[in-house]
């Protein structure tokens, strides 16, 4: 039968079942597709990454440098001395806020990946589904949370 004659919803040989509102078609081009998707995800978690450590490593050094400030000689108080403080914990929670929401996107949208009608086109193995960017998000989200209760109970 021609695929032009085909009634809308059926699949032919080479397709899985319907993922939603598109048929997946088991082919090689789909897996390459499905290939290009899961690096996009990956390069998207590493953008998450860099804004978060800029986000932390910036309210961290807002702290750090308007504390110094008032400690050099000839400087005059500042009219609100906990505004830097306050913006520096505004900055890093924002940091680590944003991390947590993007290691939860990233899990969600594999899972996805990997389930229902997409796994005939992932391949035969999971291998490689945890990578080192999941390690190095959970490690900044630690070490924002350090930076965040470091500025909070002044331990720097």
């Amino acid at each position: 039968m021609n695929a032009s004659n085909e009634a809308p919803g059926t699949a032919d040989q080479h397709s899985a079942p319907s993922a939603g509102r598109f048929e997946v078609r088991v082919t090689s081009d789909s897996h390459f597709s499905w290939i290009r998707t899961r690096l996009s995800i990956e390069r998207t978690m590493m953008s998450w990454i860099r804004t978060a450590t800029a986000l932390i490593g910036f309210g961290f050094a807002i702290v750090q440098f308007f504390e110094r400030l008032e400690q050099m000689p000839g400087a005059r108080p500042a009219a609100y001395p906990s505004a830097p403080r306050d913006l520096g914990l505004a900055l890093i929670s924002c940091g680590v806020l944003a991390l947590l929401i993007a290691v939860w996107q990233y899990l969600w949208i594999i899972r996805y990946l990997w389930g229902g009608s997409f796994a005939p086109i992932a391949g035969p193995t999971r291998e490689g589904v945890e990578t080192p960017v999941l390690a190095i998000a959970v490690l900044l989200i630690c070490i924002g949370l350090f930076a965040f209760f470091a500025v909070l109970l002044r331990l720097v």
